[in-house]
């Protein structure tokens, strides 16, 4: 067979589920090849992992077109034999890290988030570090919560004996860290991610705990998702922002919703007036701004939001 790979998000992050379609499908006798336009294939897969990501506009020349990632659904899923298969990291030569999952699934259910119906509200296992790694100097984990699941102790020794560099990209879970921190301690981390998505919980303890606890005191390898213009107030957005500061962490706003006000380059969208009322777009414009200027670190690590805002003209573009 002829197959066709197609990565909707323009290779913004490597396409886990076509690397390993691609390993698969070689692993058979296919030929295995990025989508050429006015080429025909018996079969084009096409991927999608975000949904603000757009359409793929090429036209698809194949018998069959099969489209996957939760770009498009939530449920269509490889088959067992694919998602075991090692991925070919050929198609992305420009990184030289190993991706995958040691667990899926998350039981925190939270409303903006779309794991628990992607994958269930328990953390399991569904792997061993092999299945995606083989020496490469460092590991992107993709894991949603792996502390929640019950063999944690075992997967992040499994990380630990490889003596890779480790980024937890989605989110350690901080109030899960306590019983962990000889075996989070040991391993070489290359970042270290967590999340503070709800104001009206206060993780202050727990992150305060986790640095008095962590050998790693580099904020820059301590980064925090902010979570804002979901259910926080502007001051709740600072209040979590200078906090984090002051335990040693390094906060990054993420702006939820952000594809349904701006385009790619911040510019309003076409009819977002009729779309919206004008309290959310003021709130919407605030949370870019507070996102522009925590996530720009020399900005932020040299002026306070107050005087970074005094430098912007009001908001009279939201009217």
């Amino acid at each position: 067979m002829n197959i066709a790979l197609i990565d909707a998000d323009s290779s913004r992050f490597p396409n886990l589920a076509l690397m390993k379609l691609a390993a698969w499908h070689k692993a058979a006798g296919d030929s295995v090849e990025w989508h050429q336009p006015k080429k025909h294939y018996d079969r084009a897969y096409v991927s999608k992992i975000f949904t603000e990501s757009p359409a793929y506009a090429a036209p698809i020349l194949a018998d069959e077109v099969v489209k996957g990632g939760t770009g498009y659904c939530l449920h269509n899923c490889l088959p067992d034999t694919i998602e075991n298969q090692y991925p070919d990291y050929s198609l992305y030569p420009q990184y030289n890290e190993a991706y995958g999952f040691l667990t899926r699934g998350c039981p925190r259910a939270c409303p903006f988030c779309i794991v628990t119906e992607k994958e269930g509200r328990a953390s399991r296992q569904v792997g061993d570090l092999d299945g995606f790694y083989r020496g490469q100097k460092a590991i992107k984990l993709l894991d949603p919560n792996l502390l929640a699941c019950r063999d944690r102790e075992r997967l992040l020794l499994q990380l630990f004996a490889n003596g890779a560099r480790v980024d937890f990209t989605q989110g350690l879970d901080i109030r899960l860290c306590r019983d962990v921190m000889c075996l989070l301690n040991a391993i070489k981390i290359k970042m270290l991610h967590f999340a503070w998505d709800n104001p009206k919980e206060d993780l202050t303890g727990h992150f305060q705990l986790f640095a008095e606890k962590s050998v790693e005191q580099n904020p820059r390898k301590l980064r925090v998702y902010v979570l804002v213009n979901y259910w926080s107030t502007h001051a709740e957005d600072i209040w979590r922002i200078k906090t984090l500061v002051r335990l040693g962490f390094d906060p990054y706003v993420m702006l939820y919703d952000k594809h349904k006000f701006v385009d790619a380059r911040g510019r309003w969208l076409p009819g977002v007036r009729e779309n919206h009322t004008l309290d959310a777009l003021w709130h919407f414009k605030l949370c870019q701004h507070l996102q522009r200027w925590c996530n720009h670190k020399a900005i932020f690590r040299s002026v306070g939001f107050e005087k970074y805002m005094s430098g912007k003209r009001g908001f009279e573009d939201v009217v």
